[in-house]
């Protein structure tokens, strides 16, 4: 995993210093997730290696429709093909997106919560999280019955269990130990 991380990182800061350049940020990140999800699919990882696939046909397989292969997002294909790296795609597009974000200063949150929650309590938890991190903040709240009560917050590196289930397993450990 490091190797493919060590690979893609170049590439994927030479991909927003681009799209920085040109404005286009949100168009880049649609273009490359596009490529990271035809990347994904095994049959493509055997075309991406076999011989009988000419270079151009290998590049028209990640440009989105009506993209051209001589736009700047064309020879970045161009050039990650040139140079073996199309298998890649998919961690130069989370990478990128990193980046994006950083730049952007904004945080996607993911929050799992037992209950549905009102328009009310995500603000307040926006305001919360936004206050905390410093960044622009967008939730993406997922119902999980299986916490019992409460939510699980999962910012980047940063979790906060205050799941009715997770205080009982560290109520658990703490009594057995």
């Amino acid at each position: 995993m490091s190797n493919v991380l060590t690979l893609a990182r170049p590439y994927a800061r030479a991909a927003y210093d681009l799209a920085k350049a040109e404005s286009a940020g949100a168009a880049w990140s649609a273009k490359l997730g596009f490529a990271a999800q035809v990347a994904a699919h095994g049959e493509v990882q055997v075309l991406i290696g076999s011989p009988k696939l000419q270079a151009a046909d290998r590049i028209a397989l990640f440009l989105p429709e009506g993209e051209s292969a001589e736009s700047s997002y064309g020879r970045f294909v161009a050039l990650l093909e040139q140079n073996g790296r199309l298998p890649l795609l998919a961690e130069i597009a989370r990478l990128f997106e990193e980046l994006r974000a950083e730049d952007e200063r904004t945080l996607k949150v993911r929050v799992r919560t037992a209950m549905a929650i009102d328009a009310v309590q995500e603000q307040r938890l926006v305001g919360a999280l936004a206050q905390r991190f410093d960044r622009q903040v967008t939730l993406d709240v997922h119902l999980d019955p299986e916490l019992i009560g409460g939510a699980i917050v999962e910012a980047g590196d940063v979790v906060i269990d205050g799941s009715l289930r997770g205080r009982l397993e560290r109520l658990r450990a703490e009594l057995v130990s």
